[in-house]
């Protein structure tokens, strides 16, 4: 039977999906007033973060392009980028695999114990495979809003 965590992180990333759907490069690059990043940068942060939740703790390999962690780290800013920078048709790609990967990889994981827990920055300690996994459905939707809010600012 599926996990119901599978069938949250899908639903979540299908509505991202749709929600980044016919955004150009250019657009998606675009820093409205009284935002810190763009769209690009929000998508990029989701799938990193994901990512390292999902399997890095875990010492699984994670699908992470090598300049991912210089651009879309927290508190990394688009202004301050002298790397190669993904299109949106890549970050969308990677988006979509994502989930599918974790669906395919973690269903015997969910449950394990992570060697050291981790604190995230807002002050929750979490200390196995599914908790990372729930804390990214709260993550991804926090920057689904915002980039809703930019798609509106630019668009």
């Amino acid at each position: 039977m599926e996990h119901y965590i599978f069938k949250q992180l899908d639903f979540v990333r299908g509505n991202t999906i749709r929600l980044l759907e016919n955004i150009d490069d250019d657009t998606s690059e675009i820093i409205p007033a009284r935002f810190n990043n763009h769209i690009k940068w929000n998508a990029g942060h989701i799938y990193l973060v994901q990512e390292r939740f999902a399997f890095y703790f875990i010492g699984k390999e994670m699908i992470l392009p090598k300049e991912f962690q210089a651009l879309f780290s927290p508190g990394t800013k688009p202004a301050e980028w002298s790397l190669p920078i993904p299109s949106m048709s890549d970050l969308t790609s990677l988006l979509k695999e994502q989930v599918e990967r974790i669906e395919r990889e973690l269903p015997l994981h969910l449950s394990e114990k992570l060697s050291q827990p981790y604190t995230t920055s807002t002050g929750l300690t979490l200390s196995s495979v599914e908790e990372l996994l729930s804390f990214c459905l709260y993550h991804e939707g926090m920057h689904f809003a915002t980039i809703k809010a930019l798609k509106q600012a630019v668009t």
